[in-house]
Order: C-alpha cells, then sequence, then structure tokens
C-alpha cells in the first residue's frame, strides 16, 4: 500500500509539476517573448540591410581581385551575384523573424521546465519563475552581436583569403559558352528543387510526426531516455507537447536548404565542363532527398525518383558532413550525401537517459576550459613581457583581425600548442586540458563543430609526437606559430630555440605551424569567437594593470634582469582602460 500511494504521490507531483510549469512559461513568454524577439528581428534586420552595400562592394571587389577564378568564371560569378544577393536577403530576413519568434517565445517556456532539474523545491520555484526572462533578452542581444561579428568581421576575412590565394594548380580553363549553362542550371536548380523539396517534405511530415510521438510516448510509458529521472518528466512532456513544431521546423528548414541545393547545380556545370550533369545533378538532387528522408524516418530504403549519374567519378560515401546515429543502438556511422542537406530530422530511436548524457563533455566545458587556458597563457607572456600592452592595444583598434595577428592568432595558436604538447608528455589518448579535463574519442561532446575539429587536431598530435621534437625545436616552435611572419618579434624573443639545420625537419615544423595557424584562422571567423575572445583580452588588459599599479606601488624597487617594461607600455595600458 505504501509503494502504491508512494507511485501515486510521484504521479501528481509530475503532473502538477507540469501544468504549473506550462502556465508560468506560458505567462513568461507572453511577456518577454515580444521584447526579446523585436531585439532579434529589428537589430539582425538591421544589420542585414546596414552591410547590404558594403557586402557587394566587397565582393565584387574580391571577385575582380582574385587569382583562382578565370575570367569566364568571374563573368559566370558576376551575373550570378543578384540572384544569390536577392536569396541572402530573403533568407536571411525570413530567417531572422522565424529565429527572433522562436528564441523569443520559446525560451522562457523551456526555462521554466528546466528549472525542476534543481534538487531543492524551494530553488526549483524560484528558478521557475526567474530563469528565461532577463536572460533571454540579453541572449538575443548576444545573438544580434554574434551576427554582427559574422557578417562584419568574419564575411570580410573570408574574402580576403579568396582575393589573396594564389591561382590553384587544379583550375581548368572556363570558356564563355559554358556561362549560360551555368546561369541557366543555376536557375532550373532553383524552378526544380524548391517546389519538389517542400512537397517531399510535407508529405512526409505526417510519418515524423506520429513515429516522433510513438517513440516518445514509447519512452515514457517505459521510463527509459530522458524519462528515465523524475526531475526530467516535465520537460520530456514539454517535447511530446511541442513535437509538432519541430515538424514545422523540419519543412522550413528543407525549404531553406532547397535553395542551396539549387544554385549548386551552376557549381557542378563548371566542375565538370557539362551542361547535361548539371541538369542530372538537379535531378539527382530530389531523390538524393527522397532517400535520405526516407533512412531517417525509417521508411523502404532508396528512392522510386530517378537518380542520373552527374560525377565522371564515384564520390567517396564517406564525407565529413556524415550524421552520427546512437552509438547504443546502432554502433556505426551512417554517412549522409554531403551535396544534399536535408530536413532536420531529429532522431526516433530509443534516446539515451538523463545518466548516460552527463557523463560526456559538454561543448561549453570545451570553450570554457580554453578560454581559461587562452588567458592563462597571455598572462604568462604577458609577465615575461613577450607580448605586451601595445599588442592587446592594436588588437583593440584592430579593424580587421590581420592587423592584430599576434594577439588574435598568435597567442590562442600558442595555447594551442601548449596544450597538445602538455597532453603528449602526459601519455592522454586525446586532449588533456585544464583541471584535468580530458577530451578523448570516448567522450567528447556529440557536436558537428566539434567533428569539423576534432580528428585533425588528433592527427596534427600523432604527428608532433610521431617526429619527436627536442626542446630547441620546440622552442622554435612556439616562437613560430606566435610571432609568425613578424620577424623582429620572432629575433626579440630569447626563449632558447633551435632553429632546425635539416631541410626536411624545418619542413616538418612549418607544416605543422602552418596546419595550426589554419586551424586557428577558421575557428576565428566563427561567431561566439569573437565576444569569447573580447574577454580573455579584457582580462590581459586587466593583468597588465594590476601588475603595473603594484610596481609603482614599490617606489625604489630594482627592475628585474631583462625586463622591457617602461613607461610607454604603461601609457598604452591607459589609453586601452576604455574596453574594460
Amino acid at each position: 500500500m505504501s509503494n502504491s500511494l508512494q507511485d501515486w504521490l510521484t504521479s501528481f507531483y509530475v503532473v502538477f509539476a507540469f501544468c504549473a510549469a506550462l502556465c508560468l512559461g506560458a505567462l513568461k513568454s507572453l511577456l518577454v517573448g515580444p521584447i526579446a524577439g523585436l531585439i532579434l528581428i529589428i537589430g539582425n534586420v538591421g544589420v542585414i540591410l546596414g552591410l547590404f552595400p558594403a557586402h557587394v562592394l566587397w565582393t565584387v571587389y574580391a571577385l575582380v581581385k582574385t587569382n583562382r577564378f578565370d575570367v569566364p568564371l568571374k563573368v559566370a560569378f558576376l551575373f550570378a551575384l543578384p540572384v544569390l544577393f536577392g536569396i541572402w536577403l530573403g533568407l536571411s530576413i525570413a530567417g531572422s523573424v522565424l529565429v527572433g519568434v522562436g528564441y523569443g517565445f520559446f525560451t522562457p517556456w523551456v526555462s521554466a521546465f528546466e528549472a525542476f532539474r534543481h534538487d531543492n523545491d524551494s530553488k526549483r520555484f524560484f528558478h521557475c519563475i526567474v530563469d528565461g526572462t532577463w536572460g533571454t533578452i540579453r541572449g538575443s542581444c548576444t545573438v544580434v552581436r554574434d551576427f554582427a561579428d559574422i557578417c562584419y568581421h568574419s564575411y570580410p576575412l573570408y574574402l580576403k583569403e579568396l582575393r589573396e590565394s594564389p591561382a590553384s594548380l587544379e583550375l581548368q580553363p572556363f570558356k564563355f559558352i559554358h556561362v549560360p549553362g551555368c546561369i541557366i542550371v543555376g536557375l532550373l536548380g532553383l524552378v526544380v528543387e524548391i517546389p519538389l523539396y517542400t512537397a517531399i517534405a510535407i508529405v512526409k511530415s505526417p510519418f515524423m510526426l506520429f513515429k516522433g510521438w510513438y517513440r516518445l510516448t514509447h519512452d515514457l510509458i517505459s521510463r527509459e531516455g530522458p524519462f528515465l529521472e523524475t526531475a526530467c518528466i516535465p520537460i520530456a512532456g514539454l517535447t511530446i507537447l511541442m513535437w509538432p513544431l519541430v515538424v514545422i521546423g523540419s519543412i522550413i528548414m528543407a525549404i531553406f536548404s532547397s535553395f542551396f541545393i539549387g544554385v549548386y547545380g551552376a557549381v557542378v556545370v563548371y566542375q565538370e565542363r557539362s551542361f547535361r550533369r548539371g541538369v542530372a545533378y538537379v535531378i539527382a538532387m530530389v531523390a538524393e532527398f527522397d532517400e535520405y528522408t526516407n533512412d531517417w524516418l525509417y521508411l523502404r530504403e532508396g528512392s522510386v525518383l530517378p537518380k542520373p549519374k552527374y560525377r565522371k567519378k564515384k564520390v567517396s560515401e564517406q564525407t565529413e558532413f556524415s550524421v552520427r546515429r546512437n552509438r547504443s543502438i546502432q554502433g556505426k556511422l551512417n554517412a549522409v550525401f554531403s551535396e544534399a542537406p536535408a530536413m532536420l530530422v531529429p532522431s526516433l530511436t530509443a534516446s539515451r537517459s538523463v545518466r548516460e548524457a552527463i557523463q560526456e563533455v559538454k561543448m561549453v566545458q570545451v570553450w570554457q576550459n580554453m578560454i581559461k587556458t587562452c588567458e592563462i597563457r597571455g598572462k604568462e607572456l604577458l609577465d615575461s613581457n613577450v607580448i605586451t600592452a601595445a599588442d592587446l592595444e592594436v588588437w583593440v583598434k584592430a579593424k580587421h583581425v590581420s592587423d592584430a595577428a599576434i594577439v588574435n592568432v598568435g597567442l590562442p595558436c600558442y595555447t594551442f600548442l601548449q596544450t597538445i604538447l602538455f597532453s603528449i608528455k602526459a601519455g592522454s589518448d586525446g586532449l588533456l586540458l585544464l583541471d584535468n579535463l580530458e577530451i578523448t574519442y570516448l567522450n567528447r561532446p556529440q557536436d558537428r563543430l566539434l567533428d569539423w575539429f576534432f580528428e585533425p587536431v588528433m592527427n596534427l598530435k600523432e604527428q608532433i609526437k610521431v617526429i619527436r621534437l627536442e626542446e630547441g625545436e620546440i622552442r622554435f616552435l612556439e616562437k613560430v606559430v606566435l610571432f609568425g611572419s613578424n620577424t623582429d618579434r620572432f629575433k626579440a624573443w630569447e626563449n632558447g630555440s633551435l632553429a632546425p639545420q635539416e631541410t626536411l625537419r624545418a619542413a616538418q615544423i612549418e607544416g605543422i605551424s602552418r596546419r595550426m595557424v589554419g586551424m586557428i584562422r577558421s575557428v576565428s571567423k566563427f561567431p561566439t569567437y569573437r565576444r569569447k575572445f573580447k574577454q580573455i583580452v579584457k582580462g590581459l588588459i586587466l593583468h597588465n594593470i594590476a601588475a603595473e599599479s603594484s610596481s609603482r606601488s614599490i617606489p625604489y624597487s630594482v627592475p628585474k634582469a631583462g625586463s622591457t617594461r617602461s613607461v610607454s607600455s604603461t601609457r598604452s595600458t591607459g589609453s586601452i582602460i576604455e574596453i574594460v
């Protein structure tokens, strides 16, 4: 009897918690949603329209100046630019509206359910009311800021790399006769892919709706996956309630992706030098999308639609865009065709429990750990006068990232190298970060962003491990990654480095440094990077100010041997105090 009473009380608590969170979340959405949504929509649309003339000028200038394309291909791109920029305006503004509405109204609602993860009942009630209010408004401002960084900082970096990249040896001459073919196939792709992708997504949406409900209901009855923990049942209940919105979001994502799939047909014409293969690509992509959604929704294999070959050589099935299914169920990777993004279809397999998910390292832990590590390494370099307050001032005032390469690229690259070396010395199978946080193949975050970098980083670590760098060569590599092409600073830092005498050894070290710098430059273009890195620079500025003030507070102190701090560095620190 006691057990049945306890079960009844537990069920009553779950139902009451769900209803309370549902009502409080809806109330918070009505109060906070319009404010956060308007901030995000107005901010993003303002950035899009305000920078649109600059984007057009930057893009045209980069196309004219680049050596990677020949004249006919440049002409084809120039003819396609109005269509591409029209698509950009339409999709970006529509996406901003959808994201603003979704983020503004659903974030406070979900936060009301997440409050039940706290152990204390008083904390649950407090967080159920407070969470998702001011934090949602701040989050919308952060989204606008990150989007502005992409448009103002990251996009010009991509164009600069395109403009300054040398002519490719693999570039085949492009004839003017292919220009009309590229334009026609690009327009044909838009005409064909958009309605057919939309039709396939709408037709298969009922399967996704009912199969998703079936999977979630099965987990609820059997107390598996997200329903295993009592505190998480309200959140999982919200998932069941909001599943139709997930299906609608998948349809919208399918429509959005069809624009890019259709335009890519022009690229196929250029690559294959064949109008016929471009048309074959347009037809094949519809079948690929149909087959992809069949696999995800566990419908029949393959597709009844025609899928003509449009490549002379067979494309490898294993690509960097592979989607990882649940390892506990299937234990293998299912390849996804890299050129056919499909619906945003959540996995309908049995979910992992909350306890299993907690054992993974989260992406936010990696970010915070790397930021903390970079700040610690920066303070060490500041104390050793390897980098100065003037370098920080250059980063603050720089309009472009390349104007402050030592701080923006050299410092994180130096930190990255120290992390790899520390992991090798510790004998780690993965990467060993601060606070003994180790990332391996088993516990790494299941994040698409990390998938793009984890494998190259591990390969780079193995390469450094195999060549067995000596101590002097390690010091030399540190100077290379920190200062790059700045020969004056390179020579000024006496860290006991030893330049390799063998040509092969020098080439190996140069290759390692080039790959590391390339990885950091790629990461620096991500939307959150600049905002996070600004926190590092703030910490370094405060550390430098504290060091300068402590040295001035001792009137008769004798400078340390080799110290190069001067009044000029103090003035530099004073000039950048505004950033703090």
